[in-house]
């Protein structure tokens, strides 16, 4: 797809996604209009289009960022911390809030193409790679229940804006992404994150909680941003693509690639009374490797940039 002068809105642009998304879009020629409401931007360009202080939770504050638009690119909301995740019901409401306003604003303004950046979290409990059909077969897994239900109606409101406008509504649904530009703060960081930070301390021992063979589906943050734009450019609308690595990563295998980094051993210790949200999570990827999508980074390729940008930032 052609981005050369279309009027692109990123939403969430001081994200760690959206701040990817952003520095390629730049690199594609788009004319990117983006806001801050909480964070600043994390980067400087003077062909960024930056309104202040927007807060997707009032729809008068999206339609005044996606007015005069063509594509509307959603990675805002706030992010659920998995030490809160099954009880943080203010998490639910922001999503579910901002999702809606952005939507109705795109539709509102005549956008052409809407692309939603959705979580796998949605997805029950399953022992082998999850397609996108069985998303709805069983409850989310509870530790991902309020959390999981909402990302479900993120899709029922997409399916009703879909049937009263002429919108092409793509969705991504991404497993666990990690990279530069991510949360390092460790009370409120994700996994990757806090072990990269916390193996920077030289903690000995190195404890991890939960236990070694559980499985993930991480991937770095700029394969994410090419499989969104793949799926505008040859998804159909309104099909569900899952976005992963498409291969499963223990919590190990995690550890071990941080800790390869480093010249000082550490001494890990299991500490397997801590919990863990899931035991097994793994997304099926067939469906968006038949557009022609896959991964540009290995999981350690991905772990190093990401340790070294951490170090240099």
């Amino acid at each position: 797809m052609n981005y050369s002068n279309k009027k692109v809105i990123v939403t969430g642009g001081s994200g760690m996604i959206g701040t990817h998304m952003i520095k390629r879009l730049l690199k594609e020629g788009a004319k990117i209009k983006t806001h801050t409401h909480k964070k600043p931007l994390r980067i400087k360009d003077t062909r960024i289009d930056v309104v202040k202080n927007i807060n997707l939770t009032k729809i008068d504050d999206c339609l005044k960022l996606i007015k005069g638009s063509d594509i509307v690119i959603h990675l805002a909301g706030e992010i659920a911390n998995p030490k809160y995740v099954a009880n943080d019901f203010q998490i639910t409401l922001n999503q579910i809030t901002c999702l809606t306003n952005v939507i109705d604003a795109s539709q509102r303004c005549g956008i052409e193409k809407f692309i939603d950046l959705n979580s796998g979290t949605g997805y029950p409990l399953r022992n082998y790679p999850t397609k996108e059909e069985e998303y709805w077969d069983d409850e989310p897994y509870i530790s991902y229940y309020g959390y999981g239900w909402m990302r479900r109606y993120r899709e029922k409101v997409m399916e009703h804006c879909s049937n009263i406008s002429n919108i092409k509504i793509y969705i991504g649904r991404t497993s666990a992404v990690y990279g530069p530009y991510d949360n390092f703060d460790l009370e409120t960081c994700h996994v990757i994150p806090a072990l990269i930070k916390r193996s920077l301390r030289y903690e000995n021992p190195f404890i991890v909680w939960g236990k070694p063979d559980v499985v993930r589906d991480f991937i770095y943050a700029e394969d994410v941003v090419n499989a969104m734009l793949l799926i505008m450019e040859k998804g159909k609308p309104m099909e569900p693509y899952n976005i992963g690595p498409g291969e499963s990563i223990t919590i190990k295998r995690v550890v071990d690639s941080i800790l390869s980094f480093h010249e000082k051993k550490l001494k890990v210790k299991w500490d397997s009374s801590k919990p863990t949200t899931i035991p097994f999570k793994l997304a099926d990827t067939n469906k968006i490797e038949k557009i022609g999508f896959y991964p540009e980074h290995t999981f350690e390729q991905g772990i190093e940039k990401t340790i070294k940008w951490y170090i240099n930032k």
